[in-house]
């Protein structure tokens, strides 16, 4: 590796820093290429160490709530969201190559051929070999991206026997929760609540404007949960970014998908889907617990429901 190449896999490495899609040795291969075939001229590469380096700082916000100025994903509370952020990541690295390798052929021609330096048109019309290889080199970069792709995709179908039942029902315009495995009273009502955005003058001093509940939903960590989300009037949409789900629910039908939360924490979302006057203002708030405080909490709710039902 000469001094030139060793300044540049010196500057990526400390761009990319612990960015599990890339090692090392792939940096260095990666670098060689450029450096043995001149595919790139250096301020193609220097170009690319910085569109990198920036993109580095706006990958992931590390928050499960929004940010000021977020531009990246939120942290990642599940396997599916952390699968997804390798995906998007996997992928980006090619966007950029491509990118760059346009933006240079487009330099590269509006500055060769030019009446100074080429006053006769070339007379060629095609190139076979040429032809071929900008139809395979694409078709074998879509077959790359879409092995992890795939396999992200059909791992998001899967579910696993659940521990946990969450019944989710949207309305115009606020959430009904029913834990449908806890059934207390002699008529069978299970543990169900409503829950609604606080208003912007009840919040408690470092709460979230127009993302805060009176009732949260509190689910257990390490724990395979299934979900079934409908709507009762029009069509809404319960999503969480920090749990890569958003899932649609429409009046009529049962729609079904797994979590497994991998942390505690509070975990904030919204009604992804326009739903009326007021669907700004339908929030969505999880509490992961330990296994161990989400059945004292259980508890006290089903204690709680059979007192106000003797009473």
């Amino acid at each position: 590796m000469n001094r030139k190449l060793g300044c540049y896999y010196l500057f990526i490495n400390i761009t990319i820093g612990s960015n599990p899609i890339f090692s090392k040795i792939q940096i260095v291969l990666f670098m060689k290429k450029i450096s043995n075939f001149n595919i790139l001229s250096n301020t193609v590469i220097s170009l690319f160490s910085i569109t990198y380096f920036i993109s580095s700082f706006v990958e992931t916000a590390k928050a499960d709530a929004p940010e000021a100025w977020q531009t990246g994903f939120q942290d990642p509370a599940t396997p599916y969201m952390e699968g997804m952020i390798e995906v998007y990541n996997f992928i980006m690295l090619f966007l950029i190559v491509v990118s760059v390798f346009i933006l240079w052929m487009l330099y590269k021609i509006s500055t060769s051929f030019v009446e100074s330096k080429h006053p006769v048109a070339e007379k060629f019309t095609h190139s076979s070999i040429l032809e071929i290889v900008w139809t395979l080199i694409p078709a074998i970069i879509l077959v790359i991206i879409a092995i992890p792709s795939f396999g992200l995709l059909y791992s998001l179908d899967e579910l696993i026997d659940p521990t946990v039942t969450l019944k989710i029902v949207g309305h115009q315009w606020y959430w009904s929760y029913e834990y449908s495995d806890y059934a207390s009273l002699e008529g069978g009502e299970s543990l169900n609540f409503d829950s609604y955005m606080i208003a912007t003058d009840d919040l408690t001093k470092g709460a979230f404007r127009l993302l805060e509940v009176d009732n949260r939903v509190v689910l257990p960590i390490n724990t395979h949960i299934r979900l079934l989300i409908t709507a009762a009037d029009v069509l809404h949409s319960w999503a969480i970014p920090s749990f890569g789900i958003k899932v649609d629910a429409c009046p009529g039908r049962l729609t079904q998908t797994s979590l497994f939360l991998k942390r505690e924490g509070t975990y904030y979302g919204q009604c992804s889907e326009i739903c009326g006057v007021n669907h700004g203002f339908m929030p969505i708030v999880v509490k992961g617990l330990p296994v161990d405080r989400y059945v004292t909490w259980v508890t006290a709710k089903l204690d709680n429901l059979v007192f106000n039902f003797s009473n």
